[in-house]
């Protein structure tokens, strides 16, 4: 199975897991993940089967969207609600005007202060270890972020009016847990993150996904002949926004021993990075260098 699996992760399980569990029932293939959840998160999470694996690189950079609740008057050291309570304030009285206002603050290019709790490795361990065994940490340096949408809706009709339900697309990189606290803050109080849904990564959406049951169930199922039950995506439609050429039998197999002139002339108009196809399989990822040259960035289909 060379393919990309869309799995809609429930909360309790790190992404880790859902790559082990997955694993499992595809051995020997490769298996990887596109864009980590928090254990307490849910929703998309791309996993990448065999030589999908190699796609990575192209794709982890697409932007995301994201649902969740921010609870706000409550702190928490992990700025999420699996944290310990660090301190608590009075929340205003919420209008309308204050929340158009927070979001317009936070929309467009801005610079956060990513977590202590997170995945930002310090001397090649991860902030969130050294964190968690007590070690005194130092804030991750600040990074420049874009959020492209953001929407604030006061929860008021349920027993909790100090919580916000939020909509957010965003680059790569972005922390919802620092956006939950800097709402928070730029409300005039203190907050973490309750609730968090991935809806899209890149082009994969929610609505492609399946549960991980319902995956682990298929894989489990697949019958003698090695066919997979599983709905997946191709690894040509994977990269479905990409520009796209097509080559011949003799083109794939000099691209396949390393022959970056095979390449000549194949490169679509105007486009950097492009896929190269053969009889509707994905060869090659290739990057053109001028007008009529390319050079090769990744083969798959070979070892």
């Amino acid at each position: 199975m060379d393919a990309v699996l869309i799995v809609d992760k429930p909360a309790g399980i790190t992404s880790a897991e859902v790559v082990r569990q997955i694993k499992a029932r595809v051995r020997p293939a490769r298996v990887g993940h596109l864009g980590t959840l928090d254990p307490f998160a849910t929703g998309l999470l791309p996993i990448l089967i065999g030589e999908a694996t190699k796609l990575a690189p192209f794709l982890q950079d697409g932007e995301k969207e994201y649902e969740g609740v921010i609870r706000l008057g409550v702190e928490t050291d992990t700025l999420d609600r699996t944290g310990t309570e660090t301190q608590r304030a009075e929340v205003p009285a919420l209008t309308a005007e204050m929340l158009a206002q927070a979001a317009a603050r936070f929309t467009g290019r801005i610079v956060q202060q990513p977590p202590i709790f997170s995945a930002i490795k310090r001397d090649g361990v991860p902030l969130y270890r050294l964190a968690r065994r007590g070690v005194e940490v130092e804030p991750p340096p600040p990074r420049e972020v874009e959020i492209s949408r953001l929407t604030l809706d006061a929860q008021l009709d349920t027993k909790d009016a100090a919580s916000i339900h939020f909509v957010a697309t965003c680059s790569t990189g972005t922390y919802m847990r620092s956006l939950a606290r800097d709402i928070g803050i730029a409300l005039g109080t203190v907050a973490h993150l309750a609730e968090l849904r991935r809806l899209r990564n890149g082009s994969f959406t929610l609505e492609q996904a399946r549960t991980l049951a319902a995956v682990l169930e298929a894989l489990a199922a697949k019958n003698p002949a090695g066919e997979n039950p599983v709905g997946t995506i191709g690894m040509r439609e994977a990269l479905a926004t990409m520009a796209e050429a097509e080559a011949d039998s003799i083109q794939v197999r000099r691209l396949r021993n390393g022959d970056s002139r095979a390449l000549d002339g194949l490169a679509p108009e105007g486009a950097k990075l492009f896929k190269v196809v053969s009889a509707g399989a994905l060869v090659a990822v290739a990057e053109a260098t001028s007008r009529v040259t390319a050079r090769v960035v990744r083969v798959f289909g070979v070892d």
